[in-house]
């Protein structure tokens, strides 16, 4: 084999790995999904790139910290093509510690995201698998901190709420 990483790889290269390839077990069920339930995990990687279809979408990949299925990857998509999904994308902020005033301040904003512990919650529903954030779990260190995010505001009050405050 080549030590130089632009020589293209070739049949003499792969052939030296045919007994290898001809034990290996490609058994499909080797990687059972990760069962529906509540987890701890990091944010392993934390990405903004675009759907298929064009649209800006937060990717998270999601590390299982154990006890069961530790080390098993789960995901997180933040598609941002309606106002609704730009809520949800805030609300996750929020329960990671993050306050932007402006979505446009997300880019630089990714790395406050990364190696953060969270609760997860995974459901799955016929054929799609979602990923929900819970909360963040923070250590030890961090609950002293005194460095910690400030609390998302007040929500504004809405419906029979906002009419009763008319009054005042």
């Amino acid at each position: 084999m080549s030590d130089d990483k632009d020589t293209p790889v070739t049949e003499t290269d792969l052939a030296a790995l045919d007994d290898a390839f001809e034990r290996a077990d490609a058994d499909d069920d080797a990687f059972e999904p990760v069962p529906d339930g509540r987890y701890q995990a990091v944010v392993d990687r934390i990405e903004l790139v675009r759907t298929q279809n064009g649209d800006p979408m937060l990717k998270w990949t999601l590390r299982i910290l154990g006890p069961t299925h530790a080390n098993r990857l789960l995901w997180r998509y933040n598609v941002l093509s309606s106002d609704e999904n730009v809520k949800w994308l805030k609300k996750d902020l929020l329960r990671c510690g993050v306050q932007l005033t402006r979505l446009s301040e997300l880019p630089a904003n990714l790395e406050r995201l990364l190696d953060l512990r969270l609760d997860i919650n995974k459901k799955t529903k016929g054929d799609f698998e979602s990923v929900y954030i819970d909360r963040r779990v923070r250590t030890a260190g961090e609950a002293e901190s005194p460095q910690a995010p400030a609390p998302a505001t007040a929500a504004k009050p809405r419906g029979k709420a906002k009419e009763a405050l008319k009054k005042f």
